[in-house]
């Protein structure tokens, strides 16, 4: 039997790229054998900045069920999975803030060997994609976590071009997530199953 493994994929998403990106990675997750928990992060803004944008209120009402982030979403999981859109060139203020209150899952090390990878979206092509991943990694060294990116090891990867995570163009929310951004999700969360188990397993035999 294969070694069970659990996933957490947690992110933040305005106006819907995201969201759309993590239900896909959730569920090539789940489909490649692993227990899965999808989970937003908790929305800062005023309610007013998103009433005044039809995109951003409309993915607020869409993802209304799926349910808000914890620490022990990750104590939990023996994969997480971070998506953001970005924010000049970084992670959103709303992820950030949520990997801020982790710290005494992190000084009580069990942010530790835990594998982790990440995901994007951009308005533009070169709106700060690969930045966003690098600095959003940051985070997962400091856990002392196993960053499994996707990197080049796929044919499908030297399509999407992007070799530190998922990434998506969406323009002003009229270029909306395609089959070439789908099957990055789908590599990806493949690849993170495959080390996740793989990683569990061996720390159990050497345990």
């Amino acid at each position: 039997m294969p070694t069970p493994v659990n996933v957490a994929v947690i992110y933040y998403s305005a106006t819907g790229t995201i969201a759309t990106i993590a239900a896909a990675i959730a569920e090539d997750a789940k489909q490649a054998g692993a227990e899965v928990r999808l989970r937003k992060v908790t929305e800062l803004a005023p309610q007013a900045a998103i009433d005044a944008k039809p995109a951003w209120a409309a993915n607020a009402k869409a993802t209304a069920g799926i349910g808000t982030a914890t620490p022990d979403d990750l104590v939990w999981a023996d994969a997480v999975i971070f998506g953001s859109p970005t924010r000049f060139g970084n992670v959103a203020a709303q992820l950030k803030q949520f990997l801020d209150t982790l710290g005494r899952l992190w000084q009580a090390g069990r942010l530790a060997d835990k594998v982790y990878s990440g995901f994007t979206s951009t308005s533009t092509a070169h709106g700060g994609q690969e930045s966003t991943l690098l600095a959003l990694y940051n985070t997962i060294h400091h856990f002392g976590g196993i960053l499994v990116a996707p990197g080049y090891t796929d044919p499908s990867k030297f399509v999407d071009g992007n070799p530190y995570g998922t990434s998506h163009v969406a323009g002003q929310g009229e270029l909306p997530v395609g089959e070439q951004t789908l099957t990055a999700a789908r590599v990806q969360a493949e690849r993170v199953v495959k080390f996740a188990r793989a990683l569990k397993a061996g720390l159990a035999a050497e345990n």
